[in-house]
């Protein structure tokens, strides 16, 4: 049995209203010295099985299909460790 996490974020050209309304609030709140943010997603799947290539790549799969908006969000797919 394997968890893979599946990280989300808006590709660098959309905006990010929400994250750059954090960033806004930060120096309001004393937390300097933070140039941007930007928000996104997480999800985590536990597999069946070993985290191998073929796992990888059907979450992949699954990453293009159901969580991810393609035209505006890019995603990147990794093992969490134990």
């Amino acid at each position: 049995m394997a968890r893979v996490v599946v990280d989300v974020m808006l590709k660098p050209e959309i905006l990010d209203p929400q994250g750059r309304a954090i960033a806004r609030k930060l120096p309001q709140m004393n937390f300097d010295g933070v140039i941007s943010v930007r928000q996104g997603k997480r999800f985590e799947l536990e597999l069946a099985g070993p985290a191998d290539e073929a796992a990888l790549e059907k979450v992949r799969q699954i990453a293009a299909t159901l969580l991810v908006n393609p035209v505006i969000e890019d995603f990147e797919v990794r093992v969490l460790g134990d």
